[in-house]
């Protein structure tokens, strides 16, 4: 049986695709726990509240982000071959 040609353009792309989806997963990951440490840490600190906002805000665009990207893989995978 023949082995799949690792050098092959499809077989980049899926890497690709891969590395993108395992950077989503860890963008996703790191930034909810981020986030409710820094809720944790505010109210234990009493910290103002401008800065939980701005943590919400940072956390918003990661998850935008994250969308967006995840958004584009989807896209991608279901396009039509040539």
């Amino acid at each position: 049986m023949a082995r799949p040609d690792s050098d092959s353009p499809r077989a980049r792309s899926q890497a690709a695709e891969t590395a993108q989806m395992r950077m989503v997963a860890v963008v996703i990951a790191v930034t909810m726990v981020a986030w409710l440490g820094f809720q944790w840490l505010g109210g234990h600190y009493g910290l103002p509240a401008k800065y939980a906002f701005l943590a919400d805000l940072l956390a918003i665009g990661a998850m935008i982000w994250s969308l967006v990207v995840t958004w584009r893989i989807w896209r991608r995978r279901n396009a039509p071959s040539r």
